[in-house]
């Protein structure tokens, strides 16, 4: 069975405008008390991984979440600094009249440490869709328990609900959905399969407007069970909401328990998540961050923005969790650590794995596991890699997991407050994502610096080079984590304007140094040129302990003599 071998596979592989802006408090002695610095399951290699992006972890983390501080886990606070800096911007009005957004909590966490909480803006800040602003009096800040409307966000609790059902063994992923929800096989759709809807393969149409144009909660699921599908199953990618929809009401049907409590009793409950869950209750209004004004329904605050799931009663696959910060990271780390967290496990860990799996490699660009998508640069920037996985909500939420620095990326906005039309907040995404990459060190190889461009790019360039022989060698250590676009090339100079590339390097995803040595015709100088793509960017190159020789000798070695390297649009740095 392919979901069988894909798993196999992967286990080898993987053993006022802007209002007040709040840090996270430092560790209370409880805090530490209960959770020391070091993990009694920590070995010497974790703890030397702490803070570090070039060296890559294999299997699971074992961590309790705790609060702290970036230093205690390695990380530079500058990054990340300029991170909540630049969210915060994006909450103060731009040349539009409005902001990006009109508030946020951010939350990082790494090595199980919480580093980052932090809030700017407004929770409620305007009276109607026009953008009136609410007196002061009457705004409500931002905190770093604000209850978030996590839109799409829901997906990832519906396709752990399945997971968990298969687990089970109710649920074969690789049956015709048909098997559990016979209304479903209709209108073509008799072989689309439980795996197809969990990586939007399934050829439904993304969306129908079930809100406007059935009557009530029957004819609504009706409509997605009767839909035609777009395209044949299994040949294209098309993110789907009806795919999640559809999910919901399967989980209901072979366990005879509504959405809402398969989430409470299989995720919520288990983890601790005390505000998380659909339709919270009116005692936490004060607490919920406001999304859009909806015509007849007003300022949306504390139910459902999405109109279909609001329509289906607020339960519904697609949307209408509700959540916190703090709330998501608990999940996050629970992935990290394979499916538990506090000794409480929702997903074994082989589950973990699929659901982290790539199903969707004969369409680039679209990578999706069981649930989560995969490797996306838009939105995880820095932190992505093939292994990385997240979601995003349309009312401005993200959540990102990356397994290879055992790193949370969590920022949540109220983007659709009070229109959906105030644009894209999809640079706070990747701010944040690169402010905790950027914040994860890269230790040179070799010496206590490393070479690394500037984010415009140049050369770093051999001093002129005897020549004595007919042939040099070329040795230098290297770290590559670049955008598809983005390149380094190793260059040789006839000590005029003529170069001619040796190597360009242009991976990302590994995250490790390795060493290039080659034997090229003499050339009077060698040069590193970084060329800027049009791309995200990624968490940069890095060239250290540079030596070139020939059959007489050393000709440079840049660690004894760092003078002999030439650099424009490069800087020396120790991480």
């Amino acid at each position: 069975m392919r979901t069988l071998l894909t798993a196999t596979a992967l286990l080898a592989v993987a053993t006022l405008a802007a209002g007040p802006v709040v840090a996270a408090p430092a560790a209370s002695p409880a805090d530490t008390a209960a959770s020391p610095d070091a993990s009694p399951h920590d070995t010497v290699q974790d703890h030397q991984r702490r803070g570090r992006f070039d060296l890559p972890r294999r299997g699971w983390s074992n961590d309790v979440l705790r609060s702290g501080t970036p230093e205690r886990v390695g990380l530079d606070p500058g990054p990340i600094d300029d991170a909540l800096e630049q969210v915060r911007r994006y909450t103060v009005p731009d040349a539009s009249g409005h902001p990006l957004f009109a508030g946020a909590v951010t939350l990082l966490a790494h090595d199980g440490v919480v580093t980052t909480h932090a809030t700017a803006g407004w929770a409620l800040r305007y009276a109607d869709a026009a953008g009136t602003e609410l007196p002061e009096a009457r705004r409500v800040p931002m905190a770093p328990d604000t209850i978030f409307d996590l839109a799409s966000i829901s997906k990832l609790f519906t396709s752990i609900v399945v997971m968990r059902e298969q687990e089970r063994g109710k649920l074969d992923l690789n049956a015709p959905v048909a098997r559990y929800l016979p209304e479903f096989g209709v209108n073509g759709k008799a072989s689309i399969t439980v795996e197809q809807l969990l990586t939007h393969t399934s050829g439904l149409e993304p969306w129908l407007p079930l809100w406007s144009d059935y009557p009530d909660i029957p004819s609504r699921i009706k409509a997605v069970m009767d839909v035609t599908p777009k395209s044949a199953p299994g040949t294209a990618y098309v993110y789907s909401d009806l795919n999640l929809i559809t999910l919901g009401v399967l989980t209901q049907r072979i366990t005879g328990k509504p959405l809402d409590v398969l989430v409470r009793e299989g995720i919520t409950e288990p983890l601790g998540l005390r505000d998380t869950g659909y339709n919270p209750p009116r005692a936490k209004l004060d607490r919920i961050a406001a999304t859009e004004f909806q015509g007849a329904r007003g300022m949306v605050r504390g139910e459902v923005h999405d109109e279909n799931a609001w329509s289906l009663g607020g339960v519904a696959g697609h949307a209408g969790v509700f959540s916190t910060a703090g709330d998501l990271a608990v999940l996050g780390q629970a992935i990290l650590n394979g499916g538990s967290h506090r000794h409480r496990r929702i997903l074994e860990p082989e589950t973990v794995e699929l659901m982290m799996t790539d199903f969707n490699q004969e369409f680039p660009g679209n990578s999706h596991g069981l649930g989560f998508e995969l490797d996306q640069r838009w939105y995880m920037g820095a932190l992505t890699s093939p292994r990385t996985a997240g979601h995003t909500g349309y009312t401005g939420t993200t959540l990102v997991v990356d397994p290879l620095s055992a790193s949370i990326a969590v920022l949540l906005t109220n983007r659709v407050h009070p229109s959906r039309d105030w644009g894209s907040i999809n640079p706070a995404r990747r701010a944040v994502a690169n402010g905790l990459a950027q914040a994860l060190g890269v230790q040179p190889r070799r010496g206590p610096t490393a070479w690394t461009p500037t984010a415009g790019g140049g050369t770093l360039t051999t001093k002129a080079l005897a020549q004595r022989s007919e042939r040099h060698r070329v040795e230098f250590s290297v770290f590559v984590d670049l955008d598809p676009g983005d390149r380094v090339v190793l260059q040789a100079g006839d000590g005029g304007d003529v170069w001619r590339d040796l190597r360009t390097l242009s991976e990302y995803g590994e995250r490790r140094w390795e060493r290039v040595e080659l034997v090229t015709e003499a050339a009077v100088h060698y040069r590193w040129l970084y060329i800027r793509g049009s791309g995200y960017g990624g968490r940069g190159v890095y060239v250290d302990a540079v030596r070139v020789s020939d059959a007489r000798g050393v000709l440079v070695d840049a660690e004894r003599d760092p003078a002999s390297l030439r650099a424009e649009g490069w800087r020396s740095v120790s991480r």
